[in-house]
């Protein structure tokens, strides 16, 4: 290229800087307002909105290979950079404000949440100068004429309502920069553990990527590397418990499109506990253990016990389908329906043990056996069980020879011993060796069919609080309840 086109192309560069500089005073006089500063800004013949912005140094241009090559100008007159073309990668910065969280329902797995989403880039077409009176413009009616990203979310729910203008803010400040804030109300689903319910917490995650432009032409990232969201003053909660939030890039295997940038959060919920615990656990507590009650009552008490087993049963039933109505349907075995079922063969096996008791007892004895009414059912027979260990703990032990060359008959039996049982002490000789005389042993008698079925409720007295409370310690510890 000769000089004499050098200097031409010098000369128009010169000569349309001059009238931009004229047209451009013109446009940022301290009186105008800012809607006619974006008028010109946006104008057609200088700014087409399907362009992304350039990327590259905005005083780069002319199609030159590097943003330090330049043009030769004139002596007096200073090299020029032209204009950048629609090249590079843009940066978004993106940040979140939490305004509200609420789960309408809290056995189920979706959650509202409401954010400001918060978008900045830079885009050099929009620069004004100082001469203007506004530190940015409000470009809220512009919108439609002003290229901005396509940003859309992935791994959402629903949206809790549509976006109307007043629902975003759009502003355009000195240097080209442009801050795009949204409004977004989002109803998310998200991922929990339902075979623990309710002591799981769910992990309700949504991302947001462009939807036309790969990561090559678009890149989002974190505001000030956030790692945490931001989170407002006055953020209100409503049955949401956030105990845990993140900011990230998108994993490669939860990208839906691995060449396309992608930004991932995170809020991590937990369930409110003592919700559960104060109108599912301790109320299903105390219905079990009333049930227990009629083991201390007299075994032909039929009214009474038998209104406590159906009652307890019966209030059990409808306090669990009360509350079974607002689970999730799942496939699987879950945490309450081991609660409901383990409950209920609680109660229904204390009646079945009534039941059983009220048999017995009304059985006709066999042998005319009489029955004491103030004998204890445990411990009337513990004198004959001793007697009967002291008998074999005086029997000859095999290869024992001193007992066994006394002979066959070692144990004696007295039929004159004349004190209770177990308590003769006189002896007799049996071949020269004196030996103590021990009562003869009688025939063990069927027990009374009255002391069996209170015989049942002592021991029912014992397993069956014992076996609940194993019960309820591995519940709560295996479904990590206190955790």
């Amino acid at each position: 290229m000769g000089w004499p086109c050098v200097v031409a192309r010098v000369l128009a560069c010169l000569l349309m800087l001059s009238r931009a500089s004229a047209l451009t005073s013109d446009i940022f006089a301290s009186g105008k307002s800012d809607k006619e500063i974006l008028d010109n800004l946006l104008k057609n013949s200088r700014y087409d909105k399907r362009l992304r912005p350039p990327v590259e140094d905005p005083d780069f241009c002319c199609g030159l290979k590097t943003p330090n090559d330049t043009v030769a100008s004139p002596a007096g007159l200073p090299s020029l950079r032209p204009r950048a073309h629609n090249r590079g990668v843009l940066t978004v910065n993106v940040s979140v404000l939490l305004l509200s969280l609420a789960s309408p329902d809290e056995s189920s797995l979706k959650y509202e949440v409401e954010f400001l989403l918060q978008q900045q880039w830079y885009d050099p077409r929009l620069r004004y100068s100082n001469l203007s009176q506004y530190d940015y413009l409000n470009a809220i009616h512009h919108h439609e004429d002003i290229w901005l990203p396509d940003t859309y979310f992935i791994m959402h729910g629903d949206f809790k309502d549509p976006i109307i203008p007043m629902h975003f803010a759009l502003r355009i400040f000195r240097n080209g920069t442009i801050n795009y804030l949204m409004r977004r109300h989002l109803i998310l689903s998200c991922q929990g553990r339902l075979n623990i319910f309710p002591f799981d917490d769910p992990l309700c995650s949504f991302a947001l990527e462009s939807i036309s432009y790969e990561s090559s032409a678009i890149t989002y990232v974190w505001k000030n590397d956030e790692d945490t969201l931001r989170k407002s003053p006055s953020l209100t909660t409503l049955n949401a418990y956030l105990i845990q939030n993140q900011t990230i890039p998108c994993p490669i295997k939860a990208s839906w499109r691995g060449n396309y940038s992608c930004l991932k959060v995170d809020l991590i919920f937990t369930r409110d506990r003592a919700f559960y615990f104060t109108t599912v656990f301790i109320p299903g507590i105390i219905l079990v253990t009333s049930s227990f009650i009629t083991f201390w009552l007299e075994w032909n008490a039929v009214p009474a016990r038998s209104m406590i087993g159906v009652t307890t049963m019966l209030n059990f039933f409808t306090t669990s389908n009360g509350f079974r109505s607002t689970l999730p349907v799942v496939s699987n075995l879950t945490a309450m329906n081991v609660w409901d079922g383990v409950c209920m063969c609680f109660i229904y096996a204390s009646l079945l043990e009534f039941v059983c008791v009220n048999y017995v007892g009304r059985k006709r004895p066999l042998h005319n056996v009489v029955y004491r009414p103030g004998e204890n059912p445990v411990t009337q027979r513990l004198p004959a069980v001793l007697s009967r260990i002291g008998i074999i703990l005086a029997s000859p032990l095999p290869g024992d020879k001193k007992r066994d060359s006394t002979g066959a008959a070692d144990l004696v039996t007295c039929a004159t011993c004349t004190g209770p049982p177990g308590s003769c002490s006189h002896t007799t000789n049996n071949g020269g060796v004196t030996e103590p005389c021990f009562v003869q042993v009688r025939k063990k008698e069927p027990p009374h069919p009255i002391r069996v079925a209170k015989t049942i409720d002592v021991i029912a007295r014992i397993t069956f609080p014992t076996a609940y409370a194993v019960f309820l310690i591995f519940f709560f510890i295996h479904y990590k309840a206190f955790s």
